[in-house]
């Protein structure tokens, strides 16, 4: 049994029988799925034992450095978890003493490659594997969608201070303009060409007077 998963003010324990068994999803925030703290414990998200098999299937897809690992996972989260070094490299030590993977001198880094052993020993764990990078997807949609909700609330609180800016009357200027063009395009589909072409011609007055 690995390390603790930490929620909001308590502790769940990951329950299942170890990194050579099935695990289960005790840590995950439910039975199978993942509940409303996902988010907030993607930092903990991975147990020791889950990393490790992870990282064997990230370097199954492709030999891989070590920091090609932290990025792969850094982006499936949307960079809402990234692995320390100081996490990562001990994995791969462990993989390749266990003799699941070996590591080949690339440079100034190492280049972890997957063994028929490992490939054996991912086979054995592969439903869970799936679902831990089922769920790591499922973190990084989550992350992307409220990154995309507070660039919109920034978004609309500067173009509220940009109206604060304008005058009032200018303002309710631009809103009837904007009705009429509704409005205009609502009973005239073929009016666009026209709406445009006026549009234009505002806008070049109003360069000529400033």
């Amino acid at each position: 049994m690995f390390g603790m998963h930490r929620g909001c003010g308590s502790e769940r324990w990951a329950s299942g029988r170890g990194w050579r068994g099935s695990r289960g999803f005790g840590g995950w925030g439910g039975k199978h799925g993942m509940g409303g703290g996902d988010m907030l414990r993607a930092g903990r998200m991975l147990a020791t034992g889950d990393l490790k098999l992870l990282a064997l299937a990230l370097i199954e897809q492709q030999p891989r450095h070590g920091y090609d690992i932290i990025k792969v996972l850094e982006e499936k989260t949307a960079g809402w978890y990234s692995p320390s070094p100081g996490t990562v490299y001990p994995t791969l030590t462990f993989l390749e003493e266990a003799g699941y993977v070996t590591a080949e001198a690339d440079g100034a880094k190492k280049l972890y490659t997957i063994t028929p052993e490992g490939r054996a020993h991912l086979d054995e764990n592969r439903a869970f594997v799936d679902a831990v990078l089922e769920r790591l997807a499922s973190v990084g949609e989550k992350a992307e969608r409220v990154r995309k909700h507070f660039r919109g609330e920034e978004r609309d609180a500067r173009e509220a201070r940009e109206d604060d800016d304008m005058p009032r009357s200018i303002r309710g200027a631009f809103e009837d303009l904007s009705r009429v063009v509704r409005d205009t395009l609502k009973s005239d589909p073929a009016a666009k060409t026209r709406v445009i072409e006026a549009l234009d011609r505002a806008a070049e007055a109003l360069k000529k007077q400033g």
